[in-house]
């Protein structure tokens, strides 16, 4: 069989939605199992205020990783606007690799960058602000010595801003800036970057630097289950995966 890599991001599991955990569990359990490696490009969770912040939804995806890590398969996770305060526990109790926010790594003898897309987005003034607070150092120091019943109020009221903040904004202002995209390709040598985060999947072509690139948006899981699969041969295609019920 040949190899196989799946990237797949903006799965925003949540106790309110088991058909998108089910779909999940079933993809880590079944297709996973053969697969190099799995990349999880952010917003697996539909937020995370902590690595004791547990629920049933959250300890059965966390058991499904485990079980995929001590099948040999490599994790690897990069953090979301939603996950971002995953740490340490969670990767030593699944086995998950955290990567840096933009990442290069080798999918089969090619380049390519990961990220999960955020900050791409520069025209979303007021979120870029409130990413470089939540992500310097104290930010999260002070969010963790909360108690837990706290910081899930607080990301419960943070994820209805949000919402209510994204219906103020245009579509353009929440996409990426092609400019960014570029430097951020050219910065990092890479003519092929895969990011999620838009919710736009789709797979763009464009220059860099005089040579043709591709810049690929991973699909969010809110009406189907989406995962990018790429292989040894260097084919690269987009799965559906019907939502499906425990």
């Amino acid at each position: 069989m040949s190899g196989i890599t799946y990237l797949l991001s903006d799965m925003h599991v949540t106790e309110q939605r088991p058909d998108i955990t089910q779909t999940l569990l079933d993809f880590l359990a079944g297709p996973a199992k053969q697969a190099d490696a799995v990349y999880l490009l952010g917003d697996v969770f539909d937020y995370w205020v902590g690595d004791d912040y547990r629920t049933d939804t959250i300890d059965q995806v966390k058991a499904a990783l485990a079980a995929l890590s001590a099948a040999g398969v490599a994790l690897y996770f990069i953090a979301g606007n939603r996950d971002f305060l995953i740490g340490r526990r969670f990767s030593k109790e699944t086995g998950v690799t955290i990567l840096p926010e933009h990442s290069v790594v080798d999918l089969y003898g090619q380049s390519a960058l990961l990220m999960h897309g955020d900050t791409l987005c520069t025209l979303d003034v007021d979120y870029q602000k409130f990413r470089r607070k939540s992500r310097s150092w104290w930010w999260p120091l002070l969010m963790l010595r909360l108690p837990l019943k706290v910081r899930t109020r607080i990301a419960e009221n943070m994820k209805k801003q949000s919402k209510s903040a994204k219906s103020e904004k245009s579509m353009t202002i929440m996409d990426v800036t092609q400019t960014e995209v570029e430097r951020q390709m050219t910065l990092h040598q890479s003519r092929l970057l895969i990011h999620g985060h838009t919710h736009r999947q789709a797979i763009h072509s464009l220059d860099i630097d005089g040579k043709q690139g591709r810049r690929i948006v991973l699909g969010d899981w809110f009406k189907q289950g989406n995962v990018l699969a790429c292989t040894d041969d260097g084919e690269i295609r987009f799965i559906e995966l019907p939502l499906r019920s425990a």
